[in-house]
């Protein structure tokens, strides 16, 4: 009896090893990261995907790979980045920005894409439409008009009888022209005069700068774009320097010194795109999931620079706000 439990012992073992091989035999799935900002500036919203995967059942290092790239700033750079991506082979790409997902859609029309955030991705020509983007590309929105005119409606308040602002925006940047056609609607309803100031080169923003200071524009409004981004502390820096009240997408550029900031929550963006990779990655089509738009935006106010500039913040903005830096 012996040598016949020792052979079915035997055999239990085998298939054991068996079963455990062929599990780490499985291929581990990658996900590319296409990221048109700095590491550092990147890494709060990396890691809520991170937390979104992890959510999900997909943890870093065990049952998935995350291949993150950044550019800098350099939409050329992105492109270099979107080929090594593909010839990594991995399964899915995350985007973030019209940029990104741009270059991304332009290196390949086979692997998924997820766009974190993207402005208007049917008017830019990402997606065929939201409820159905077609080939293969999806995800989160940046929102829509109704931000330009939430903002404009903020800085009414924060300035009030304000009749001119300055728009800061990059015409290089693929959605910019759609953004400031936006804003100057949203600014048209409030019968506020726009003034375009386009930066597309930083050696540009001082002589940017240099004109707000010669026409002196009740405001200014400052689009989100990578490469402005990049050099978010300079533009706050010239911009306090010449005490213009200035809004941000971003409350980055508020924690850097900027004085009030209003947009999407992109964590909260980044944990959404977590949810399409993990449904991509048990079967489904980008072409079939709805593209969302976000749901969460956040309000955010530096006293310290209001009371550099002189300004009283309205109790009715702080009200409002989901932080108030002192």
């Amino acid at each position: 009896m012996r040598p016949k439990v020792a052979r079915v012992t035997t055999c239990v073992a085998l298939l054991l090893f068996t079963v455990l091989f062929a599990a780490e035999a499985q291929p581990v799935p990658r996900v590319g990261m296409l990221i048109p900002i700095p590491r550092a500036d990147a890494e709060i919203n990396i890691e809520a995907f991170r937390k979104g995967l992890r959510e999900l059942g997909y943890v870093e290092g065990r049952n998935i790979r995350i291949e993150p790239r950044y550019s800098g700033g350099s939409d050329e750079r992105l492109r270099e980045l979107a080929t090594e991506l593909i010839a990594l082979k991995v399964d899915v790409i995350v985007t973030w920005g019209t940029p990104a997902a741009r270059a991304a859609k332009g290196a390949t029309r086979t692997i998924p894409i997820v766009m974190a955030a993207a402005l208007d991705p049917v008017a830019t020509g990402l997606v065929a439409s939201l409820a159905r983007p077609g080939g293969n590309l999806t995800g989160v929105t940046n929102g829509g008009t109704e931000l330009s005119g939430k903002t404009f409606s903020l800085l009414s308040e924060l300035a009030p009888g304000v009749k001119q602002i300055a728009v800061l925006w990059n015409p290089a940047n693929p959605i910019h022209p759609v953004m400031f056609r936006e804003t100057q609607a949203a600014a048209e309803t409030m019968r506020i005069q726009v003034r375009s100031i386009g930066v597309s080169d930083p050696n540009e923003l001082d002589a940017a700068i240099a004109t707000m200071t010669r026409e002196r524009p009740g405001a200014l409004l400052v689009l989100q774009d990578p490469m402005l981004l990049t050099h978010r502390r300079r533009i706050v820096d010239l911009v306090v320097k010449i005490r213009l009240p200035a809004m941000y997408e971003r409350k980055v550029w508020v924690e850097d010194g900027g004085l009030i900031s209003y947009g999407i929550s992109f964590p909260e963006n980044f944990r959404r795109a977590a949810t399409y990779v993990a449904k991509i990655l048990k079967g489904a089509r980008p072409a079939d999931l709805p593209v969302e738009h976000p749901t969460k935006f956040e309000l955010v106010i530096n006293l310290k620079t209001a009371k550099a500039l002189g300004l009283t913040i309205p109790p009715s903005i702080l009200a409002r706000a989901d932080q108030v830096i002192e």
